[in-house]
């Protein structure tokens, strides 16, 4: 099975002989990938070279222009490190576009804390009108980075990884999808974090809620499941900072006694590269972790 990234490549290639209105814009990283679309579409596959900043503005004045823009780098290169020209050359700007990063929380742990991002979400969530997405398998990636290049000018952040779940999911829609029914609560299970979700809640009588789609957050559905449990008990399991969705939660159920708990990645940084499974155990993301931190809070 192909990656996300480079199932990205491939779809956008594609999406740029189909769509003269989009054009690529890469700061380095990514590159071979889009070696053949560049050859065919000089025009619309721009590589700024390792700027960052750049790589934004440039996004933005081809948004102003007319152009629908895709942006790609790692997460931390996309979101953290250029955020005044996110906030500025698109959102002040009035003009959208397609954010497409890579990395995630700690994709490449030998990159070190330089290529992580645990808070990309939560630093757009500053940010008023952006779209956040997080597939959990190459066909979603897919379907919602079509989505994303057909958006009029809507703002859109992907957040591709190298974690995936073993199957895909419908995404046709930004509603959560249940996955498995139960009363004693709800487990929102955010993208890639859905197996371990499921293998974590093997046996518990929870329903466990599926999204791919976290901005908007879609409240009604979490309304309606929650309200159809016996406990007002959300836990929402995120692959990234820990807490990044419970104030879209409480705010949701804010007429409504309930509890949130939030499982995602610490604000603790780890100094060991490690790798993938390493970070998520060490995390409390791994199954064993979470089956014991969402039975003990359910148990509460």
């Amino acid at each position: 099975m192909d990656t996300m990234r480079e199932r990205f490549a491939s779809v956008t290639s594609r999406l740029l002989d189909e769509d003269p209105r989009l054009a690529v814009v890469l700061a380095e990283i990514g590159r071979d990938g889009f070696a053949d679309a560049a050859r065919r579409h000089p025009h619309r596959v721009v590589n700024v070279g390792i700027r960052e900043q750049l790589l934004v503005g440039v996004g933005g004045g081809l948004a102003l222009t007319g152009l629908r823009p895709i942006l790609h780098t790692f997460a931390s290169f996309l979101v953290e490190r250029p955020f005044e020209q996110v906030k500025l050359d698109f959102g002040h700007q009035g003009v959208g576009g397609v954010l497409v990063s890579a990395g995630g929380s700690y994709d490449w742990p030998s990159g070190g804390f330089t290529h992580m991002a645990p808070g990309d979400i939560a630093l757009l969530d500053t940010l008023d009108g952006w779209t956040v997405q997080v597939p959990g398998h190459p066909d979603e990636a897919e379907a919602l980075l079509r989505q994303a290049a057909a958006a009029g000018d809507d703002k859109v952040y992907v957040r591709l990884s190298m974690q995936t779940n073993a199957a895909p999911r419908p995404v046709d829609d930004a509603r959560f999808h249940a996955v498995r029914q139960g009363h004693r609560g709800v487990v929102v299970a955010v993208g890639p974090m859905l197996d371990a979700v499921l293998a974590a809640t093997e046996g518990l009588a929870v329903t466990v809620l599926y999204a791919t789609t976290v901005r908007p957050f879609d409240a009604a559905t979490l309304r309606a499941t929650v309200g159809a449990a016996d406990a007002a008990d959300v836990v929402i399991v995120e692959p990234c900072l820990a807490g990044t969705s419970t104030r879209f939660a409480n705010e949701a159920l804010q007429d409504r006694p309930h509890r949130v708990l939030g499982l995602g990645v610490g604000h603790r940084e780890l100094r060991r590269y490690g790798r993938i499974d390493e970070h998520l155990a060490a995390h409390g993301l791994d199954p064993r972790g979470l089956r014991e931190r969402i039975t003990e809070f359910l148990a509460q």
